[in-house]
């Protein structure tokens, strides 16, 4: 039965049945097909889904990759206005130890090159395979957190008047850092050349490039830097160099967490990915990382110093690895269950220090940013 009403400018609406709907104007009509919409909808896909000329998330399938998006978009920051002059002061002085400096300097040398090697998988490789619009969206956000990372990094490099040279030397030139980014990026320039993503074993290695990203490297290797820095922080010393990695810690975790969403639907949509053989080869993936990650540890900390343990920050790597493998349902690699940095809780969630060292969070936080944090992936 049609329903027809008619409003002041002489608009017609007709509903007929659940799947269309006609609008009538003067001599014009219009026929909208509901089913189609809902055909759209169902066609979405992680990969190999419909490919358009716009980017329009509706209708809205993966609902989880666009919460972390709005998350993303409330925790934006910029380096620029984070003052640093406390830590010019520090730098200096001779109040900073030679092992102090030496953690700074590996953080700058390691993260310039790491986040330009993020963006650009990110980009080339997840970004570019992507065919669900919302998915896309988030990562676009993600690659533009990372050109906001290597701001940070120059606006750190800038104000110490760190020798360009240097840092550029250390990437180069330091084996542990070298052996991590070779690791890291060995599988990408296949997939950054565009590989028929139809077949099991290509579908595979955009799965395992996916987890390389951001559950190995984002979610395993950045974070024992990410605890060394923060410890001096907490220590009240290079504060503005400490508040830009607390930023950063927050937009890693949502990165991690946006790529466990994307790898579980993929595999879900997929399930011919996840074989025996493959979810091993994940393991055994993250395996290499770690002992890659512990050697970088030991360049970074080769003796411990005052509020910092090697053994802790060792430890810290397993306990990071294999909340990323069981996260995804894969056996762990160690048998360390405890975090042994239960205060950087405390510092990304200001349970306790709400004014840390004279740096809020909250203001690089839109209303409600903090309350929708998933607690599980912030330490």
């Amino acid at each position: 039965m049609i329903e027809t009403l008619l409003n002041p400018e002489e608009v017609v609406l007709e509903k007929e049945d659940g799947n269309h709907v006609v609008y009538t104007f003067q001599n014009k009509t219009f026929r909208l097909d509901k089913h189609k919409a809902r055909q759209r909808l169902e066609a979405k896909r992680v990969i190999n889904g419909p490919r358009s000329a716009e980017l329009n998330v509706l209708p809205l399938k993966y609902h989880e990759a666009y919460r972390i998006y709005k998350q993303m978009k409330a925790n934006h920051w910029e380096p620029d206005v984070i003052d640093m002059t406390k830590d010019c002061t520090l730098w200096n002085s001779d109040k900073l130890s030679a092992k102090e400096r030496w953690i700074i300097e590996m953080g700058v040398g390691y993260f310039s090159s790491a986040e330009g090697i993020v963006g650009d998988s990110v980009l080339h490789v997840i970004e570019d395979n992507l065919t669900a619009a919302e998915l896309k969206h988030a990562s676009l956000r993600q690659i533009a957190e990372e050109s906001i990372h290597m701001d940070s990094l120059l606006h750190i490099i800038g104000s110490l008047n760190i020798d360009l040279d240097e840092v550029t030397a250390k990437f180069q030139d330091i084996p542990s850092i070298r052996r991590k980014n070779e690791y890291i990026t060995r599988h990408m320039p296949e997939l950054k050349m565009g590989i028929d993503l139809t077949k099991t074993e290509n579908k595979q290695k955009f799965a395992k490039a996916l987890f390389g990203i951001t559950q190995v490297m984002e979610g395993t290797q950045f974070y024992a830097l990410f605890a060394m820095i923060l410890s001096l922080h907490r220590q009240n010393k290079m504060t503005g160099i400490g508040q830009m990695f607390q930023y950063t810690l927050r937009d890693e975790s949502n990165h991690i967490a946006l790529g466990r969403y994307i790898l579980q639907e993929l595999i879900n949509e997929n399930p011919d990915i996840w074989t025996e053989a493959f979810r091993q080869e994940l393991v055994d993936f993250m395996a290499e990382g770690v002992a890659l990650e512990k050697e970088f540890v030991r360049d970074c900390l080769p003796e411990d110093i005052v509020g910092m343990s090697q053994k802790d920050f060792l430890e810290y790597v397993d306990y990071n690895a294999d909340r990323r493998l069981t996260s995804l349902g894969l056996p762990a690699l160690s048998t360390v269950k405890n975090n042994p940095f239960i205060w950087l809780d405390e510092v990304m969630f200001l349970k306790k220090e709400k004014n840390f060292f004279e740096t809020r969070v909250t203001e690089y936080q839109t209303s409600g940013s903090v309350k929708n944090t998933n607690e599980d992936d912030l330490i």
